[in-house]
């Protein structure tokens, strides 16, 4: 047998000796003595364990010291009634504890009892009954989730049975304190009972058997009862209060005093104001100078030293941020860092650093905020996270922009001018530096602040440079989205779409098409400007051809045919007659003609001399849009469109290529021109 199994052992057999065997008074004295310090043990134990767990057999504690604690109840009654001399300790409680006074000593173990029964007992078990009813009801949702990272591969097969072993131990501890506390509640009124027998059992044999007059009788035997029970009370209460602690424990990583302290006096302000308050009640009240002032005092002074404590951890936790930083970069195996590539990264000169930097008065980063809202907005579709940083090795008022690491633009702004734009009918000039503004290369001039007023009042558009910057890396933004939607962020727009519209995603994904089809079907709806925030017309229309096609360049005709009261608002103003250029039916023919069919898609295969003579032809044509102020548009049949504008987007960008089907019937065009060959 272990060493551990034995002492326990003889622990229970000493209880149910005692309560069969009478034992003398000194052997009780050492036995009341290891009592209490098993209730000191068991009190501190339950502060500073880190997890409930740690203490999986208190419930059989419990059972114990309860049994050991009637059995020194029983064996200090039968020494109190048979001889008068408890020993020590019951004599010393007796007369120390409750002032040597019979009314003083009842009043005092009255109210441990009631301390005890009605508070800390009552409290303690009413927590462990609804902790372990919570822990019962969210054993089924917590082993779920263990599976769940089981499968993800999140945790090997040994961690998912540690955590449904710890997970079932914590359902039974839980339901075992739920009974346990009962334990020291049924202990309590059973201290009670046995107060109040041992009182009339003394005063009978100290009148009866002693030949002790009344009141001498009652005086004696009552304060050596309330002796014994108030030194078996005492250490019951301690185990309650343990009990209550272990129940109620909320922190599982650190110790129950730094926590506790850390949050009753962890706040400096606080403390600054309970120490006015008292100083405040010390000297305008009645109440004691010498006591309120001074603790008015210490509490100011405390205040102070946390909040010095809090600064210099501060500094400490900045230095060692730095420190570790310094010391990833110095790590010469550290470039995992290097191989991730911002999606979109604006760097600028130092020049600009006030325009990006909050404590300056910069509004740079709440713009870029306003810019990814806008996209949304418009276009449907989330941003990725715009990395802004400064970088000395470009000129002071100089940036640039990225696209997936690569510049794909670049600008040059003066902090502290403004710039004007001409906005073609202002005849006034005004001096100025020279420029073009980077977002449409139109010529522009730098003017001061001064000049401002001056340059608003005749008729110039006036910029501010966070206005530059922001306009310019949006007019990016719009034309790199295409390559910036990821198939993630696909699978997020799907996951949107399926909390509303869950049978529709369920058809579509993956039945008839994969992420990776959807992708570029909204991908080519981005690269000529076309919102996909009405993702519900998108899915239904791919579900609806899906099964006849799965090129992604026919099925992105259908979307936008289904999505031409959006095309036609976009392009064509209500109420207002649109100057539009056609294409001539022979060109339509072809360029059908020329289109040749592959597996990996549909391409023109039209002669380098003819597509010379219809480039020659759009630019005339749009020409003439161009002169009335209107927007390049092109208006084809169905089956031409995407090959046309496929034709000519390398050579007209801003091209506007629509299809007769894609334009709302309450559109008025009016053509000024056709595009031949």
């Amino acid at each position: 047998m272990k060493k551990q199994d034995l002492g326990v052992a003889l622990y229970l057999l000493a209880a149910v000796v005692m309560l069969i065997v009478p034992i003398n008074s000194t052997l009780l004295d050492v036995l009341l003595a290891f009592n209490i310090a098993i209730a000191f043990t068991i009190l501190f134990v339950t502060m500073f364990v880190k997890e409930v767990l740690d203490m999986s057999f208190f419930p059989t504690i419990l059972l114990f010291t309860t049994i050991f604690r009637i059995a020194l109840n029983i064996s200090s009654t039968r020494l109190i009634l048979t001889t008068g001399d408890p020993g020590n300790v019951v004599a010393t409680f007796g007369g120390f504890v409750g002032g040597g006074d019979l009314v003083i000593g009842i009043v005092v173990f009255i109210i441990l009892l009631i301390v005890q029964f009605v508070v800390i007992n009552k409290g303690s078990e009413r927590v462990a009954e609804v902790t372990a009813r919570f822990t019962l009801d969210a054993m089924p949702g917590k082993q779920m989730a263990i599976d769940a990272d089981l499968n993800t591969g999140a945790i090997t097969d040994a961690q998912a049975k540690e955590r449904r072993q710890k997970l079932q131990d914590e359902a039974s501890f839980f339901g075992s304190m739920d009974g346990a506390v009962k334990y020291v509640k049924g202990d309590a009124v059973a201290g009670l009972i046995i107060t109040g027998v041992n009182i009339v059992g003394g005063i009978v044999m100290g009148v009866i058997r002693q030949n002790m007059e009344f009141g001498a009788a009652l005086d004696k035997y009552t304060i050596l009862t309330i002796g014994d029970g108030l030194v078996s009370q005492i250490p019951s209460l301690l185990i309650s209060l343990s009990t209550g602690i272990l129940v109620t424990k909320g922190s599982k990583e650190a110790d129950f005093g730094t926590v506790l302290v850390k949050q009753m006096f962890g706040l400096p302000k606080v403390l600054y104001m309970v120490g006015g308050v008292i100083t405040v009640l010390g000297i305008i009240t009645p109440l004691s100078n010498l006591i309120f002032i001074p603790m008015g005092a210490i509490f100011i002074v405390c205040g102070r030293m946390v909040a010095n404590t809090i600064e210099t951890a501060e500094i400490e936790a900045q230095v060692d941020s730095d420190e570790e930083s310094a010391e990833e970069i110095r790590r010469p195996e550290n470039v995992n860092s290097l191989l991730q590539v911002d999606p979109i990264e604006l760097e600028f000169g130092y020049g600009i650093i006030p325009l990006a930097d909050v404590n300056q008065g910069g509004d740079l980063l709440d713009r870029v905020v306003m810019i990814r809202r806008q996209i949304a907005l418009e276009l449907g579709t989330v941003v990725p996270i715009i990395r802004l940083r400064d970088n000395i090795q470009l000129n002071p008022n100089q940036y640039i922009i990225k696209i997936k690491g690569i510049q794909v633009s670049e600008g040059e702004i003066l902090f502290d001018h403004y710039m004007a734009m001409n906005p073609g009918f202002v005849e006034e000039e005004i001096s100025g530096i020279p420029t073009f503004e980077p977002s449409f290369h139109l010529p522009a001039i730098w003017i001061t602040e001064n000049q401002r007023e001056r340059a608003e009042s005749v008729g110039y558009t006036v910029v501010d440079p966070p206005s530059i910057i922001a306009t310019h890396l949006t007019e990016i933004i719009r034309q790199y989205l295409a390559d910036l939607l990821t198939r993630q962020d696909v699978q997020n727009l799907v996951n949107n779409v399926k909390e509303s519209n869950p049978s529709l995603v369920e058809e579509l994904v993956p039945k008839l098409l994969g992420l990776g089809d959807i992708q570029k079907v909204l991908q080519n709806l981005l690269k000529e400007g076309i919102s996909v925030r009405d993702l519900v017309t998108i899915f239904e229309t791919l579900a609806d051809h899906a099964a006849t096609t799965r090129d992604t360049d026919i099925l992105t005709e259908y979307v936008r045919q289904s999505l031409k009261r959006a095309i036609s608002n976009k392009y064509f103003p209500i109420n207002e007659t649109t100057s539009v250029v056609t294409l001539d039916p022979k060109l339509e023919q072809e360029i059908m003609g020329s289109v040749k069919q592959t597996e990996q898609g549909a391409y023109l295969t039209l002669d380098p001399d003819k597509t010379k003579d219809i480039m020659a032809s759009v630019e005339v044509e749009v020409g003439k849009l161009e002169k009335l102020g209107k927007n390049p548009i092109v208006i084809t049949s169905p089956i031409v469109r995407m090959y046309f504008k496929r034709l000519t987007e390398d050579y007209y960008k801003d091209l506007v290529v629509v299809s007769y089907n894609e334009i709302d019937t309450s559109v008025e065009l009016q053509s000024v021109g056709m595009v031949t060959a």
